[in-house]
């Protein structure tokens, strides 16, 4: 189930409104909703995304989660015409085989791309090195 799939019915369940309601009052027919619901259809265009919004009268954070859903629901890739050949030859690869990865698969793919995110965080001070006091004797020749 898409990212919008699984957001939408969670918005609807928080809100406590049925399908047929929202879709109603949103000017859709239930089906196309239920479609949007299931993941059937890719995400919706961005009147829909309007309208839910206030139709639900979402937050700021809201508005911004749902939008952000809906990006990331998206069903087709655009590669920049002057992408390098290894980067074709590596999505042609993750199609191949996408539908038989593993959970630990994705969140290690997932974690090689936040890392340049998380090294940047997590930048440390250098090590200071503490001086050694030298206590009385120590050093000398016994």
């Amino acid at each position: 189930m898409s990212p919008f799939a699984h957001l939408l019915h969670d918005l609807r369940m928080r809100h406590g409104i049925r399908q047929r309601d929202l879709a109603e009052q949103m000017g859709y027919e239930t089906s196309y909703f239920s479609a949007l619901e299931v993941g059937i259809k890719g995400p919706p265009p961005a009147e829909f995304v309007e309208r839910l919004i206030a139709a639900l009268n979402l937050s700021e954070a809201g508005q911004e989660e749902v939008r952000r859903t809906v990006v990331a629901s998206q069903r087709k890739l655009q590669i920049e015409h002057d992408t390098p050949q290894d980067v074709f030859w590596m999505l042609a690869e993750l199609r191949e085989r996408v539908s038989q990865l593993h959970p630990v698969q994705v969140r290690m793919i997932r974690e090689i791309l936040e890392l340049p995110e998380n090294l940047a965080k997590n930048r440390t001070e250098p090590i200071r090195r503490i001086k050694r006091r030298r206590y009385e004797g120590e050093g000398a020749n016994m």
